[in-house]
């Protein structure tokens, strides 16, 4: 029971902290003796393909349009085309307006990985660039992406996703901001070490030659996509400089449904990436995907409450070990914490400290509500239009 307990929250650690500390002293080591790609400034831009999938947008289609159509690359250069597959309300009319884009569009709403799978053969450019339509991207962004496709070794590229954080931010606003700037750091030392393990929809781009059709019922398309390019070898390669903007998720409730969706998408992919898991095969992605990935979505949530429960049978049995009761009494007050912010943030007041907390407890149980969804069959592939805070 105790070697059980010290395994267990040891890899509680590994997964939020020691991963991350692991990795920021592998890549200083790797500095030592691996000089980074060098690109070539004058380098021929490739042809590009921006693909926009879009579900009821109306309200914020037009902001999209002119976003895209600011970008810095060479309008001959670039294609962009929307999708708008089961749209009931002025999204596609919107965009029919615009002579600069191509429209995709039918009445039948299959989910996101079937409108993607509809566009492939209308894809012109030698990379696919894929955006969200409620994100917002710097104007240098395509530049900054396609860049790393004159490394021979990149067959994807990941952009960097910013949460845009008022000073009267909620929970669900301050608590997703921090988690994409520590997701952030670690994407950066994950490609500096080898490879990135996924991809946010947000932003990422791809070379079209290596794409894969993935399943229609693909619920994380966009990670799907990018894993099955590295499960043969290509790097996905993570670039800070191209970024996506958006305003968190209105609230809490709607944070949570993002993040179990998300969670059975998880754990739909480790069913599928035989590949990755597999060592025999890339083994530094292989220690990335499980530290990085796998254990948050399948394994430590779990952990959590088995060391809670294993730190209380353990205080009543052997009183006398006195290292458990600190251990107890910590756990305790964060899941205190938790609850409190929780409780706060139901009444609209603030208080940043248990931010903190409460978005890592609701994470963690964003991770086991998941998983039950997607064994119970019951999270559908079809993307859900997320409330989002006003920018």
């Amino acid at each position: 029971m105790i070697v059980l307990f010290w395994v267990s929250l040891f890899i509680i650690f590994y997964t939020f902290f020691g991963y991350g500390i692991f990795l920021f002293f592998l890549v200083r080591i790797k500095r030592l003796f691996v000089k980074p790609f060098q690109f070539n400034d004058n380098e021929v831009l490739p042809t590009v393909s921006l693909i926009i999938a879009a579900f009821n947008e109306a309200d914020i289609i037009e902001e999209k349009i002119k976003n895209c159509l600011e970008l810095d690359y060479p309008k001959d250069k670039i294609q962009i085309i929307f999708i708008t597959d089961g749209s009931s309300d002025e999204t596609s009319t919107i965009i029919s307006r615009t002579k600069e884009v191509e429209l995709l569009h039918q009445d039948i709403r299959a989910g996101k990985m079937a409108a993607i799978k509809r566009a492939i053969p209308f894809i012109k450019g030698e990379i696919t660039v894929f955006t969200d339509a409620n994100t917002f991207l710097n104007k240098a962004a395509v530049k900054q992406l396609v860049k790393h496709y004159q490394n021979p070794k990149v067959g994807a590229v990941a952009g960097e996703k910013r949460i845009m954080v008022a000073e009267s931010a909620d929970a669900s606003a301050a608590g997703e901001g921090f988690y994409w700037k520590y997701e952030s750091a670690l994407k950066k030392w994950d490609y500096e070490l080898y490879s990135n393990v996924g991809a946010a929809g947000e932003l990422f781009s791809i070379r079209t030659g290596l794409y894969q059709p993935v399943e229609s019922d693909t619920i994380i398309d966009d990670h799907m996509i990018a894993m099955r390019i590295a499960e043969n070898g290509f790097i996905i390669a993570y670039e800070p400089g191209a970024y996506a903007m958006e305003t968190a998720s209105a609230d809490t409730k709607e944070e949570l449904k993002r993040k179990i969706r998300i969670a059975a998408g998880g754990i739909q992919s480790i069913l599928r990436l035989k590949k990755s898991a597999n060592p025999f095969n890339y083994p530094i992605l292989t220690f990335q995907y499980i530290s990085h990935r796998v254990l948050r979505w399948a394994i430590t949530p779990w952990l959590m409450i088995l060391v809670l429960i294993l730190n209380i049978i353990i205080c009543v049995h052997y009183n006398d070990l006195f290292i458990y009761q600190p251990i107890l009494l910590g756990q305790v007050l964060f899941y205190l914490a938790s609850l409190t912010g929780y409780l706060l943030e139901s009444k609209k007041i603030k208080i940043k400290i248990l931010f903190i907390p409460f978005y890592f407890s609701m994470m963690n149980y964003a991770a086991m509500a998941g998983t039950f969804r997607y064994f119970k069959g019951k999270q559908s592939a079809a993307w859900e239009k997320s409330k989002r805070k006003a920018s």
